[in-house]
């Protein structure tokens, strides 16, 4: 089947046992069909290459996109109990200052009692 394809081509010495030289016309043809095929292999295995490649890199980058969403979620988070912690000192130094000038009129009424 090659040989009555390849025929029309010209005498291929590597395929037919009857041919002395082979003519410019089917070393051409078959330099031609030989780059093709390994132009398709080359250029499928860099298609192949690329796409894992974009595949491993849209993975990452969903991760990174999910990790930065729960590290917005946690600050958030930790700005509440900042915020809550804060209110809460607030009202223990306003605690403290009324206790301080409860004690002192305590103090100066003992004082005047005496």
């Amino acid at each position: 089947m090659w040989q009555s394809i390849l025929a029309i081509w010209g005498c291929i010495p590597e395929l037919t046992k009857d041919c002395i030289d082979m003519t410019n016309s089917s070393s051409t043809y078959l330099g031609i069909a030989g780059g093709v095929v390994i132009g398709a292999v080359i250029s499928w295995w860099i298609y192949h290459r690329q796409k894992n490649i974009t595949r491993k890199q849209d993975y990452t980058l969903q991760r990174i996109e999910n990790l930065e969403e729960e590290n917005r979620k946690i600050l958030a988070h930790l700005e509440a109990l900042a915020n809550h912690h804060n209110n809460i000192l607030n009202k223990i130094f306003h605690l403290n200052e009324n206790m301080l000038s409860l004690d002192k009129k305590i103090e100066s009424m003992t004082e005047e009692q005496k």
